[in-house]
């Protein structure tokens, strides 16, 4: 079982090439082999010289053995730099490419379908007829208020309007004089005057 773990990991680095802990090593293996033996292998391994280990604090990283493979000359590396660019440079344009794309896709699955859409045409359609009719209705109606009593009529809730604000701006000078020298809470005495406020009903002044 030894032999066989050991086989698998130091052919695992080797195809890699690549440093891992031995926490890497054992998840990157599918967890086929115990922590425990992923561990003790990689250990003897480093001990023997087929693998090399480095120590980064309380850390320990694995890598294959570099003097296996062929020494690769300035200009060799130079080139795979440049493709490792233009590969990271595509890597990026497609990667916002992707996402765009799943912007639109999300815009389109959130969209209605053509099925929906003419359903809600039609519904829209239907009411716009029926509010149609409505204000044909109205434009024709013989009892319809004429700009004069429009007018009139507004007039008089201004003034009505008007005079509800001052009365209760007089209600409110009142009630904070009192408040001055009365010993308890603005609710108390509220509640013993029977003072019902607006507030209380929900009710606003009309602009």
């Amino acid at each position: 079982m030894s032999k066989e773990c050991d086989a698998v990991i130091l052919d695992y680095l080797n195809k890699q090439n690549r440093p891992y802990s031995a926490i890497d090593v054992f998840t990157n293996l599918h967890k086929e082999h115990g922590k425990t033996a992923v561990v003790r292998s990689l250990e003897s391994m480093a001990e023997a010289g087929k693998i090399r280990e480095k120590v980064y604090g309380k850390q320990k990283v694995y890598c294959a053995d570099q003097s296996q493979y062929p020494d690769i000359d300035a200009e060799e590396l130079k080139l795979m730099d440049g493709k490792v660019l233009q590969l990271t440079e595509k890597y990026q344009q497609e990667s916002a490419q992707l996402k765009q794309l799943e912007a639109k896709k999300q815009s389109l699955t959130s969209s209605l379908t053509t099925e929906e859409a003419l359903i809600q045409l039609k519904q829209l359609q239907t009411e716009c007829s029926q509010y149609h009719t409505r204000l044909g209705g109205l434009k024709n109606n013989a009892n319809a208020v004429s700009p004069e009593q429009r007018q009139s009529i507004i007039t008089v809730r201004s003034k009505y309007v008007k005079e509800w604000r001052k009365r209760k701006r007089m209600a409110n000078d009142i009630l904070d004089a009192i408040l001055e020298g009365y010993p308890k809470k603005k609710k108390d005495l509220y509640d013993e005057v029977g003072v019902e406020t607006d507030e209380d009903h929900s009710v606003k002044i009309p602009e």
